[in-house]
């Protein structure tokens, strides 16, 4: 009968160690049925199950392993598995897999406690916990560095809503974000991402700033924060902002655009998605004045949002053609997919507003950023902490994996 038996090293990393000990069990002929490790601070942690074929015996095998360990400098330790245990264990494997993303700007052990008992109390269980940033270190005097964690996690729930509820919650109470989704095929095959502009791409509201400069700023204010909660239709917000700015120079738009930051992080994940090979699109309520710039600093692929109309140098208060609103905003996202061959699931979408709901839960992977509480509960996942670079861990991207 053949013997399974897991095996656990730990001890001071060093070169040549792992393949020192399996050459060692390799004299034996032995299967390994699954291998696993880590390295935190220099620190080995590697678990290897072998079985054991029945003509050989495992004294002979544990002997010669524990004299190696010992030149080595390593601690070993053997369990005998049972044949039923791990034929239990390889039935797991058709489980359902999740993936929790822990966004912060340095990670504490409240958080981990805190998302590992949701974990728990929702009947999952965490196979893998990755650090995705990179290391900080004890001088690192940067107050805006930002910090991940993944966890990997097996199990069907019963209630995936109740468990981002909790998510949330505990994201509210402690200051960080954390994204709870499926780990499948399209997770590591996402092709497209569109992004809404103002207070996206960029941190500001386009309008709004118009309106300053014409002299209706808070009256133009009052109205997009009402839109961008909801409370009232993004096309008659349109028309109403806009016949405020009815007579204002068109001059004023550079001026306005020169002002007008990008909002952190923006820069460095449009630099990475496109080094990827992502394809980016800009799908906005904003100005296509204000979107092209956009497009040739970034290398944006597709830009469409309203165009002003002007009239011998002043804004008419109207759009030329179709208002992109929230409808508008959904079917050019399947638009692109469709003539990028692309499945839904294979798009991110990015956005804050109320109007950009039915975009983000059209695409695979939604994100609410720095977003109103109705989208936020509304979206698949939220962010509200750190910056758009962020995105990259949430499609499972390290540090070291990107430039700055």
């Amino acid at each position: 009968m053949h013997q399974i038996i897991l095996i656990r090293i730990t001890g001071d990393d060093k070169p040549g160690l792992t393949s020192t000990l399996t050459g060692q069990l390799a004299q034996t002929r032995v299967d390994i049925l699954d291998i696993g490790q880590a390295v935190i601070h220099d620190t080995l942690s590697l678990g290897i199950l072998i079985r054991i074929p029945r003509e050989s015996e495992s004294s002979p095998i544990i002997k010669d392993l524990l004299f190696t360990a010992h030149e080595l400098g390593v601690n070993l330790t053997f369990t005998p598995i049972p044949p039923e245990r791990y034929e239990k264990w390889v039935e797991a494997q058709g489980k359902a897999r999740h993936i929790v993303t822990l966004l912060a700007r340095t990670i504490t052990a409240e958080q981990v406690a805190a998302i590992s008992r949701v974990i728990a109390e929702n009947g999952l269980n965490i196979d893998v916990i990755t650090r995705l940033s990179g290391r900080a270190a004890l001088s690192d005097a940067v107050p805006l560095r930002q910090a991940c964690v993944e966890f990997s996690v097996r199990g069907t729930p019963a209630d995936p809503a109740a468990i981002k509820g909790q998510f949330l919650a505990i994201a509210a109470e402690l200051g960080v974000d954390i994204a709870f989704q499926e780990d499948g095929a399209f997770r590591r095959n996402r092709r497209l991402v569109a992004f809404d502009m103002d207070s996206t791409l960029i941190a500001a509201e386009v309008i709004d700033e118009l309106a300053k400069e014409a002299g209706v700023g808070r009256h133009v204010a009052e109205i997009t924060e009402s839109a961008m909660r909801g409370e009232i239709d993004f096309k008659q917000s349109l028309r109403k902002r806009l016949a405020l700015l009815r007579g204002l120079s068109a001059e004023t738009l550079s001026s306005v655009a020169e002002r007008i930051p990008m909002t952190e992080g923006a820069e460095r994940l449009i630099n990475n998605l496109k080094r990827f090979g992502y394809k980016i699109a800009i799908i906005s309520g904003g100005f296509t004045y204000f979107g092209q710039r956009l497009k040739d600093r970034l290398g944006i692929d597709f830009l469409y949002a309203n165009e002003l109309e002007i009239v011998d140098g002043r804004l008419t208060g109207n759009v030329v053609g179709d208002i992109v609103d929230a409808a508008k905003k959904a079917e050019i996202l399947k638009d692109i997919a469709a003539r990028e061959g692309l499945s839904l699931q294979q798009v991110i979408a990015v956005g804050d507003g109320a109007n950009d709901l039915p975009m983000l839960n059209l695409a695979g992977l939604g994100i609410a950023f720095h977003a109103k509480p109705v989208v936020k509960q509304g979206a698949k996942q939220a962010i509200s902490t750190l910056g758009l670079d962020s995105i990259l861990y949430l499609i499972g991207m390290r540090d070291r994996d990107t430039v700055t």
